[in-house]
């Protein structure tokens, strides 16, 4: 890493990395390899992950979150960038046996545990194919430390389960069974692409609550991706929010909570469900966004964002926002926001009633 010290916390860095998947307008420009476009899923973002903590990754569907994690584990091929894990290079790690070190380090929990099962494999084979793989471990410990990643991940007696198949487990407990599958190798890293999202509320929480505990007796470290803010906030120390391939805005969980210095996050902070209602002739106010997220193949110019800022006409800056993009902008104490009204440092104004497409809409209190 180019002279510079290493910060010893520093478990994973990305730098630069972009990832475009081509755009092929017919079989002849596929045989030929010719892209008639660029769909540019990630696009230039630099994030560090320090040892020990949860990351958590934000953003609506189409935002480059999901890409990135597969960066990480490898299952993607960056276009540009670099990868470090613990200070090394590892971009260009490919070979079968470079991965299977990298794997001993990294793993995955896949969002759909009903699709991550093979439903004609027994739970025990699963959590075992790991170190089958891997090959150098004998079979007294391969059973020993299947029996105990299931155990680790709540499914006790680990007996009780290892010799089921998926139909006979419940959603949650199919969950429980991925996660004992990344817990096998005894990574350091986990990337946690939606591991929720499919699971009942009161099944969410034992999940998150698992996760969070097996990071303390294991000191793991996560990459928790998730479309759900609410969700990231419970178990993220920091968050980045990405829109559009870009990372928005970043800083701990609660002050970006709190205060958001991005409009895109304050948006999603405001559609956020709360357990508490507004005080007494008091209202909340939500700000919401119209339309989609534009297409990652005709992102906009300027700001990716400005087509669907609120504060960017309020504020006089629109002209800016379509010329110039603005760059992840250092605010202190762990903040950066890419937004040109971050500049000042002071917070983001008030959004107006109506503001072009996008409304702020007052919900009374109950």
């Amino acid at each position: 890493m180019s002279g510079a010290a290493r910060d010893p916390e520093e478990l994973i860095r990305l730098d630069g990395l972009k990832v475009h998947f081509p755009i092929r307008g017919g079989l002849l420009d596929s045989i030929r390899r010719r892209p008639i476009g660029w769909v540019r899923a990630v696009d230039g973002i630099d994030l560090v992950i320090r040892r020990g903590e949860v990351m958590g990754l934000v953003g609506e569907s189409g935002s480059g979150k999901t890409t990135t994690g597969r960066v990480i584990v490898k299952l993607t091929l960056p276009s540009a960038g670099r990868l470090f894990l613990d200070g090394e290079d590892v971009t260009a790690l490919w070979k079968r046996s470079q991965l299977k070190q990298y794997r001993r380090r990294v793993q995955l929990i896949f969002q759909d545990p009903y699709e991550t099962l093979d439903p004609k494999q027994t739970i025990h084979d699963f959590v075992a194919e790991p170190l089958v793989i891997q090959g150098d471990v004998s079979p007294v410990e391969r059973e020993r430390r299947v029996f105990e990643a299931l155990d680790a991940a709540g499914l006790r007696p680990a007996t009780d389960f290892a010799f089921r198949y998926p139909h006979e487990l419940s959603g949650g407990q199919r969950q429980r069974v991925v996660i004992a599958g990344a817990l096998v190798l005894d990574p350091k890293i986990v990337v946690a692409d939606e591991p929720v999202s499919m699971l009942d509320v009161s099944i969410r929480t034992e999940i998150l609550n698992l996760m969070l505990d097996l990071r303390r007796q294991r000191d793991l470290t996560y990459l928790f991706i998730t479309h759900d803010l609410s969700v990231a906030w419970v178990i993220a120390d920091r968050i980045a929010v990405m829109y559009l391939g870009k990372i928005m805005e970043l800083g701990a969980a609660n002050e970006v909570i709190n205060d958001p210095r991005h409009p895109y996050t304050r948006a999603l902070v405001s559609v956020m469900p709360s357990p508490e209602p507004p005080k007494p002739g008091k209202r909340a106010r939500r700000v919401i966004l119209a339309g989609e997220t534009p297409d990652a193949a005709h992102i906009p110019t300027g700001c990716r964002f400005h087509p669907r800022c609120p504060l960017a006409e309020q504020a006089g800056i629109m002209a800016r926002c379509q010329a110039e993009e603005p760059a992840l902008l250092e605010l202190g104490g762990g903040r950066s926001s890419a937004c040109w009204l971050a500049e000042s440092g002071k917070p983001l104004p008030a959004v107006e009633r109506r503001v072009g497409a996008t409304e702020a809409v007052d919900t009374p209190s109950a």
